[in-house]
């Protein structure tokens, strides 16, 4: 194959798909129902035009009979007058329009037959016509509820993806911040046992020791306010030795 042919091939594949789809078969329907009606309203003008060429030759028939007459009385007229030939000259001319008549009564005729025809196929379209009609509004009907569903069901489709990937990020997030909450754990737990410094801390353990002993002081002098608040006999308790920070009861 040549390099034109091959060229034409695809662009004629190209371009029929682009009208694929640009193709909307509700439009090309009404298009078609549209162009039946012209095509009845040209049968319905021709059968009036066929029907006004035979209403006219039945005029000129009926036109040319009462001629017939007169040229008759004429020739009985003439005859009576002792103009022989005055009386054949009227019968003369009363052939001619006699012949007239039959032409026209033949031509009478044939537009009768056209007539008919013409009346008969104009049913038979305008029937066709109202069927396709009804056909074409069916199919259209059906046409715009799979489109709507089709329309629906992309939707949804579309919809469960989003959700499924939300669902991705929502269970990254998770894993991310246990992973967070975890690992600040760990770092707490470090920094309680002293296994870690803590960078924020510039007191040195000997301070720190100290500020412990205080704490424990403060500790003891408050639990003795609140020993000596109770009832007396409701509770003894030893006093604490030096160095201890927990007291030891005693048997009541």
């Amino acid at each position: 194959m040549s390099l034109g042919k091959r060229l034409s091939l695809i662009f004629q594949a190209k371009a029929n798909k682009v009208l694929d789809r640009a193709e909307d078969p509700r439009e090309t329907l009404d298009y078609s129902y549209q162009r039946q009606l012209e095509m009845l309203q040209q049968v319905r003008r021709g059968l009036a035009d066929v029907a006004t060429s035979r209403k006219r030759v039945e005029l000129q028939n009926q036109q040319l009979s009462a001629a017939v007459g007169k040229l008759q009385e004429q020739a009985a007229t003439a005859l009576a007058a002792g103009r022989e030939d005055l009386s054949r000259e009227a019968l003369t001319r009363r052939a001619a329009v006699q012949q007239q008549m039959v032409e026209l009564s033949q031509q009478q005729a044939s537009l009768q037959a056209e007539q008919d025809k013409l009346t008969v196929a104009s049913q038979r379209l305008q029937a066709k016509v109202e069927a396709f009609r009804t056909r074409k509004e069916t199919i259209k009907a059906s046409y715009t509820a799979a489109e709507a569903q089709t329309r629906i069901g992309e939707a949804v489709s579309g919809i469960s993806e989003e959700m499924s990937d939300v669902g991705l990020a929502m269970q990254r997030a998770e894993d991310k911040t246990a992973q967070l909450q975890a690992r600040a754990g760990a770092i707490d737990e470090l920094l309680a046992s002293g296994a870690l410094d803590d960078a924020t801390n510039s007191q040195d353990d000997i301070q720190h020791e100290l500020d412990r002993m205080s704490s424990s002081a403060g500790i003891e002098a408050e639990l003795a306010r609140l020993r000596s608040a109770l009832p007396a006999g409701s509770a003894t308790a030893s006093t604490p030795t030096a160095g201890t920070t927990q007291p030891k009861e005693i048997e009541s």
